[in-house]
């Protein structure tokens, strides 16, 4: 880190993160400027980087190369500070003063190097107090008592002279103004450390938040991919059915044409022989051969072999029976994507799952947890169990992993309960205090509670109170914590409970588990904390 011991420093030669004059400057893609080491530590180890200051983010580490241009400015200011920021001259110079090489504040004057001899060589002149030369020489002496400023009163809060101390701020706690300015500069050397640790704190939020988009950017990619599949299939089997019914259609009126071309051939031939029978009739009527049109009539005089044409037609209608078939597979097809779609929320917080164990140091004294810290339930009568500041006095206890970023979710089975209660609270709940009649998200709260088999309770503000026709046996807990998101599922029917939108978390949060009392064997069921299939 760089270190500066001027009185005050030009902002533009100041590093933003150690807020320190540079040290090897170096310079970011977009313009500003910062110690390398200051600039290395505040990168993660990954790829992507970005500027402290404006936060612009970078895909590529910069190569990091040393500023010299600027390098040999910030060393020039700092070898002004060491000389001095103004030129104080000697007062006994008369002709070609010289530059004062120290202040005498008991002669109140200037000396340069050769006029200093005197207080160097005389015994009463070499207890005079000898500073840095000054040009503001009225600052460190007393104009109540024309003397140098040599004590710090702690009462008032001030530097004083020691006539000072033999009058007003006699009965005071005065010390050397040496021994109180060590102490300034510690103090103001913790509070440099405290600033810059929370220069640290936020770059790391920054880091954390950044992250969470980027995880956020990647999972909505991937969702998006998914719909866009489910989508496409829809259209495929849309497409398909369309295909089908067109390719049936089509066949359809081929067969028609055939049918036609056929029946019209035989029509034709009909015709023909009918013409060739009337040409025969024709001819014998006007015969006078009685013997030929005796024996000719007989077989004349029969019905032609013609077919009954009266119920033969060709249908100009389509025949729907395919289109209907198609229409059904279509709306199989919508059924089928409806419920895909009906099942991506849970299919998708689900991915988000975490191990979650019950913490035994954090239970209520009258509940019974497992070995494995996945069940708990009433134990009926309060249990052995040590002090601990962590523990509950609620019926209720928490997880052992907290989470204060990013999203988690976990499973809960139910079944056989009339009473329970589920969801997050906040690390600072007061947990010696008995939980309110109705807590809510202002007070940490974020459960939902069944108080009878039908019945649920969720605390948000104001709490609301509904039935659920369907007791849930598995219950899935989902928190997205920047997006300010607790939802409830009914893992089973895989359908949305409740959600609490719009929340604001700053404390880690805690997932929490109450059994509820047993009421005799009614409740006695415990909490089974289950693996996300």
């Amino acid at each position: 880190m760089a270190s500066s011991s001027g009185p005050s420093l030009n902002e533009e030669l100041q590093c933003s993160i150690c807020l320190e004059v540079f040290t090897d400057p170096v310079t970011t893609p977009c313009g500003h400027n910062f110690c390398r080491t200051c600039l290395i530590k505040s990168w993660p180890k990954s790829q992507t980087c970005f500027c402290p200051l404006c936060k612009e983010t970078f895909s590529r580490r910069p190569d990091l190369k040393i500023n010299t241009t600027f390098r040999e400015v910030v060393q020039h200011f700092k070898e002004k500070l060491k000389l001095g920021g103004s030129e104080v001259f000697c007062d006994f110079c008369d002709e070609g003063k010289q530059k004062a090489v120290k202040t005498c504040l008991m002669c109140q004057s200037s000396y340069c190097d050769s006029h200093l001899e005197k207080h160097r060589r005389v015994p009463r002149l070499k207890k005079h107090k000898l500073i840095n030369p000054v040009e503001n020489l009225e600052d460190y002496i007393c104009q109540k008592h024309e003397r140098p400023l040599e004590l710090f009163c702690r009462d008032d809060q001030t530097c004083v002279c020691l006539s000072c101390t033999e009058g007003e701020h006699r009965t005071h706690n005065t010390v050397p103004i040496e021994e109180e300015s060590r102490e300034k500069k510690n103090h103001l050397a913790k509070r440099q450390t405290d600033v810059h640790q929370m220069i640290q704190d936020r770059i790391k939020k920054i880091q954390e938040i950044q992250h969470s988009v980027e995880l956020r950017k990647r999972n909505t990619d991937k969702e998006k991919s998914s719909s866009v599949e489910l989508f496409t299939d829809l259209i495929r089997s849309i497409e398909r059915c369309q295909s089908d019914q067109l390719k049936m259609m089509e066949e359809q009126q081929k067969a028609a044409e055939k049918q036609a071309k056929d029946l019209i051939k035989e029509l034709h031939q009909e015709i023909t022989e009918l013409k060739r029978r009337n040409t025969e009739l024709e001819q014998l009527s006007h015969t006078d051969d009685h013997l030929h049109l005796i024996q000719m009539s007989s077989s004349l005089d029969s019905r032609p072999h013609t077919k009954n044409w009266t119920e033969i037609r060709i249908d100009s209608d389509v025949n729907v029976n395919s289109l209907h078939r198609a229409l059904t597979e279509l709306k199989k097809a919508l059924e089928t994507l409806n419920e895909k779609l009906s099942q991506t929320g849970l299919k998708f917080v689900q991915k988000f799952a975490v191990d979650v164990t019950l913490d035994p140091d954090t239970a209520d004294s009258y509940l019974i947890l497992s070995d494995d810290g996945k069940k708990v339930s009433d134990g009926d009568i309060k249990q052995n169990v040590p002090e601990n500041p962590k523990r509950f006095d609620k019926g209720c206890v928490l997880a052992k992993q907290g989470f204060s970023s990013g999203r988690f979710y976990y499973e809960v089975q139910v079944k056989g309960k009339t009473q329970w209660g589920l969801g997050v609270i906040r690390e600072s709940i007061n947990r010696k205090e008995k939980i309110d009649s109705f807590p809510s998200p202002e007070n940490g709260y974020w459960i939902l509670v069944q108080i009878k088999e039908d019945q649920n309770v969720v605390s948000d503000n104001p709490s609301v109170m509904f039935l659920q026709c369907v007791k849930p046996e598995k219950v899935g807990v989902f928190v997205d914590y920047e997006e300010g998101l607790v939802s409830f599922y009914d893992v089973e029917s895989r359908s949305h409970i409740y959600s609490f939108t719009g929340q604001t978390f700053t404390d880690k949060l805690y997932p929490f588990f109450s059994p509820g009392r047993n009421d005799g064997v009614e409740n006695s069921n415990p909490l089974i904390i289950t693996p996300v299939s």
